[in-house]
């Protein structure tokens, strides 16, 4: 299959994917009723709701990370097979992430007290997110892959006390420190 086979592949799954998350019962957009490129409050009712938001940068570092760990596992296969199937590793990732019991384990083990789930919107973009990361690692060097992951994960670190990091710890093993210090 070439290229752009994958790449449609894709596109479809990025469909399905949003008419999964509507049949789930999901809000398309931010129930605010506008649609922003950007919202910079971390627990606000907007955050997870529109086009980016802190997290957008946890996806792209997903795109990073997919690109690197499946060269490492399926060298052999096509760049365009491992873009989608990167894409559909984050599309079940978004589907899980919103399932109730992965809504109600951010509100008890994370800062995401009040995290009710993303909007159809959000879900899309963090995918969109993911690829632009693989896209970025198969295009730079592995050393600017590694140093913009580390970046990311310090600036917004300090930035809202949370990142990728904090947030796997936290869903897997919650430490209570980390928890006090989120809560600022």
């Amino acid at each position: 299959m070439t290229t752009r086979m994958y790449v449609l592949l894709s596109l479809i799954i990025l469909g399905a994917t949003a008419l999964t998350l509507l049949s789930f019962g999901r809000v398309p957009y931010c129930e605010c009723g506008h649609i922003s490129l950007w919202t910079s409050t971390v627990n606000g009712p907007e955050n997870s709701q529109q086009l980016s938001d802190w997290y957008s940068a946890s996806h792209f570092i997903h795109g990073i990370l997919f690109f690197g760990l499946l060269f490492l596992i399926l060298k052999r296969s096509s760049i365009g097979f491992r873009f989608m199937l990167a894409v559909t590793i984050e599309a079940g990732w978004e589907l899980l992430e919103n399932s109730s019991i992965i809504i109600d384990r951010y509100r008890e083990a994370t800062m995401a007290v009040g995290y009710r789930g993303d909007s159809v919107l959000n879900s899309v973009s963090d995918i969109c997110f993911m690829a632009v990361g693989f896209v970025f690692a198969r295009y730079m060097p592995v050393w600017v892959s590694v140093v913009i992951v580390i970046f990311l994960e310090l600036f917004v670190g300090y930035m809202i006390h949370d990142n990728l990091t904090l947030n796997v710890i936290m869903l897997i093993y919650p430490i209570d420190a980390i928890k006090v210090w989120q809560g600022g």
